[in-house]
């Protein structure tokens, strides 16, 4: 347990005793046992975090911490006078001119610094961090490792499921979600880091032993002012004047944005070693055969499991598997074998434990006995969007539907692009809604639709527009054909949709199979008319 004193030194706040009459001795002595930014998830002992806010500040909520336990209030001087007008008792606040970034440091001080005793890896990137996550994981347990997960789908210790709303939890669950996998021998984490907890601190006070960097493509520019902002962000885990600069560094340069950031990664450090490249999709000049490791003769099966060469620093030449479609996948599992290796663990043994890896809600395959493919993915930005459908259109000689949306309260500009992607793409696009969250879906809908229509009729497949998703799925499924393929994208994993700030059962695996299995008693009808309340936009033959 941590004395008040004790963390207020930690973090450079002064203790003030609110109140103060015979009990501040008491106030003063009491013993910190958790830390909290909800009041109502305060437990006796802990801290309640009370941070300013854009409609509230957090101190308003005093009341309710202090009446469920807490023997202590971190925030700043407009804080310490509402926490002053919330109770009579006499309450220790520790004042801190900004708390919010304080917040990691409290944490890891209330919760005795636990990164500190295992090794963290941190994996930031636009896209791949929840495969590469998974892929890591697999490697590390084959390799004789005791794991954490922490990351997009859930958070996982030694195997065992524990549910996930955030990529990156705040401070105060992360700290203390690290103290419980100490508790239970977890020697190794490994966790993918947003921009959003870079940016935002929730990160703050880990102690990374290594970071990873997949891609960076266009994304969250609602919360980031532009692409260089947001990898600014990314750069955090990298870069040599940040306080959560990793230890090591694997970096994928196969883009730009990937050799910039390994330029961030080694400035200032003198160990060389420190910063591992990683390219797989070069094309044999001096950058590639600089890079550490490297991947070489590819091959895909009809199944889509792919094997490949990999060699490392070592200059080992390895063949390795990886038994999810797509040519990112490939890059995807070279950068978790190159982590895996960076931490200590058996290259052999990380090898073998990716090659059967599945991934809930990337590239998910349904199948309830149809004749086509039909495939869920978690593909909500452009970039991704136009992979997933280059490696299904890759794996088939049929026909591609595309049933996709765009998020609501979001990065409005990516909208008709992931609609000018996915028209230009497939053979049928159906416009439907994602998480409208509290914005209009129409709009959302009309916005998708804007980017689709921008492309030549001659060059776009037909279009769609089906706001209830349920409905658009079942559209695309009646029109496949034996040999087809149908994407769900946009929700992969998530098992409800958000409208209106009320969260709705739904999940993409059940609502596809549910109309397979209605496809598979029916049989296909032959045509595609568009559902009711649906709107048909026209495209080519």
């Amino acid at each position: 347990m941590t004395q008040i004193s004790v963390l207020a030194d930690a973090i450079g706040a002064r203790v003030e005793i609110v109140n103060a009459a015979a009990g501040e001795d008491a106030a003063r002595a009491a013993a910190i046992t958790g830390i909290d930014l909800r009041a109502q998830g305060i437990r006796p002992g802990d801290v309640f975090a009370a941070l300013p806010g854009a409609r509230a500040h957090g101190a308003s909520y005093a009341g309710t911490a202090l009446e469920r336990g807490a023997v202590a209030v971190l925030t700043d001087e407009a804080g310490r006078d509402l926490v002053a007008e919330a109770t009579s008792d006499p309450v220790a606040v520790l004042v801190h001119p900004e708390p919010r970034a304080a917040l990691g440091a409290a944490s890891a001080t209330v919760y005795g610094h636990p990164s500190r005793s295992m090794q963290v890896i941190g994996i930031t990137g636009t896209s791949g961090k929840t495969t590469t996550s998974y892929l890591v994981e697999a490697g590390l347990v084959a390799a004789g490792r005791v794991v954490g997960l922490v990351g997009t789908v859930e958070t996982r210790i030694e195997g065992i499921r524990v549910p996930s709303t955030l990529t990156t939890p705040e401070a105060p669950q992360l700290h203390a979600l690290f103290a419980v996998m100490r508790e239970r021998g977890v020697d190794t984490v490994v966790m993918e880091v947003s921009s959003h907890a870079l940016a935002l601190g929730r990160v703050d006070a880990t102690e990374f032993a290594v970071g990873g960097f997949t891609n960076l493509s266009q994304d969250h520019l609602d919360f980031h002012k532009d692409l260089d902002d947001y990898f600014g962000a990314k750069a955090r885990l990298f870069a040599e004047d940040s306080p959560v600069r990793a230890r090591r560094a694997v970096v994928c340069t196969d883009d730009v944005w990937g050799r910039r950031m390994a330029e961030v990664a080694s400035a200032g450090r003198d160990d060389a070693t420190a910063v591992r490249t990683v390219i797989t999709g070069g094309d044999g000049d001096a950058a590639d055969a600089a890079a550490d490791w490297t991947v070489t003769d590819d091959v895909p099966d009809e199944t889509g499991v792919q094997q490949f060469t990999l060699t490392g620093p070592d200059g080992i030449a390895r063949r390795a598997t990886v038994g999810l479609p797509g040519r990112y996948n490939v890059t995807n599992a070279a950068l978790a074998v190159a982590l895996c290796a960076e931490v200590g663990a058996d290259i052999d043994a990380a090898i073998r434990g990716i090659a059967d890896v599945a991934v809930p809600g990337r590239v998910e395959r349904v199948e309830r006995g149809q004749d086509f493919l039909a495939v869920v993915d978690y593909a909500h930005k452009p970039a991704a969007l136009e992979a997933v459908i280059g490696t299904l259109r890759a794996a088939t000689e049929g026909r591609i539907a595309v049933v996709v949306g765009a998020g609501g309260d979001r990065d409005r500009t990516k909208r008709p692009i992931m609609g000018e992607v996915a028209a230009r793409a497939a053979d049928l696009l159906v416009v439907t809604d994602d998480n409208p969250r509290t914005e209009n879906p129409a709009a959302i809908r009309a916005a998708v639709l804007d980017g689709a229509h921008s492309v030549p009729a001659a060059e776009r497949g037909e279009i769609l527009e089906i706001g209830d998703r349920a409905a658009a799925i079942a559209a695309a499924v009646a029109w496949a054909r034996p040999g087809d393929v149908v994407l769900v994208a946009g929700k992969g994993h998530e098992t409800g949709q958000e409208i209106e700030g009320v969260k709705h059962p739904f999940d993409d695996r059940e609502v596809i199979g549910a109309a397979l299995d209605k496809y598979r008693t029916a049989g296909p009808d032959g045509h595609h008319p568009p559902a009711a309340g649906g709107s048909h936009h026209g495209g080519k033959a």
